[in-house]
């Protein structure tokens, strides 16, 4: 499960760069090339609006698969640290006698 969501994760990642990098700023930028296809579909306001609503919602998918593998790493870490702790009060419960301390 991890692994198909770090893959849609990576994809969303992409994605988002992508559509920032063709997005129009103020100064030109990267947008400046890929302006003028768009702009030949659609007019510049309609374009920007459309990017702006792909990169909302794409930043949006992003902090839900970030939170998520968050949540999983947290969830494998936490059941582990408690498997430890189970483990060591079953070794400090045990008959045997504890070694003495030596210098």
């Amino acid at each position: 499960m991890q692994i198909i969501i770090l893959f849609i994760h990576l994809m969303i990642t992409l994605a988002l760069i992508f559509t920032v990098l063709i997005q129009r700023s103020e100064h030109g930028g990267m947008g400046v090339g890929a302006g003028s296809r768009i702009d030949s579909f659609m007019s510049a306001r309609s374009s920007a609006n459309v990017l702006t609503k792909i990169t909302t919602i794409l930043a949006a998918c992003f902090m839900a698969t970030s939170l998520t593998l968050a949540i999983i790493a947290f969830q494998a870490k936490k059941s582990y640290i408690v498997d430890q702790i189970i483990d060591n009060k079953a070794f400090m419960n045990s008959s045997s006698p504890a070694a003495p301390f030596s210098q």
